[in-house]
């Protein structure tokens, strides 16, 4: 099974004025420390609520310093548990983002469709121009790194 999880990161930045300004570096420093290798993962602005349930910007600034609450969401495929899932997406992210708090907030199960594909392959729904011993091929070489990550 297939399944989308968003982590909530609190990322810290410093020298700032405004929350607009926090918010668009912590964003650019979360996309550095991701990329290249989990150039998948959807960086967005978290919300935060105040103990009495109204809204508040992402941005907590004080002495020119900022913590930014950021969602991070990622796929992780091939999994039997939506607790291995959360894992998973919690170990990928925490190796490149060292030393930034990050909490589970949503898993959430992805459907496979009637023909048995889902979201990951939108392209083999084309013409069928791709034979499956190609595809399948590509899929062998993904899936022993990703075991090797799970050990």
């Amino acid at each position: 099974m297939d399944c989308r999880v968003v982590v909530e990161a609190a990322v810290p930045v410093f020298d700032v004025e405004t929350e607009d300004e926090a918010i668009r570096i912590a964003i650019s420093k979360t996309g550095e420390m991701l990329n290249p290798d989990l150039n998948y993962v959807e960086i967005n602005m978290g919300e935060r609520t105040s103990p009495e349930g109204e809204e508040l910007p992402p941005a907590f600034i004080a002495a020119d310093e900022a913590l930014v609450a950021l969602e991070l969401e990622m796929t992780v495929f091939n999994v039997e548990r939506e607790e291995h899932a959360s894992r998973i997406a919690r170990k990928e992210i925490g190796q490149r983002l060292e030393n930034i708090p990050l909490e589970v907030l949503e898993v959430e199960l992805i459907e496979e469709d009637e023909e048995g594909e889902d979201e990951r392959t939108p392209e083999s729904e084309d013409d069928g121009s791709e034979s499956d011993s190609e595809t399948d091929s590509e899929d062998d070489e993904i899936l022993p790194e990703f075991e090797d990550l799970v050990e």
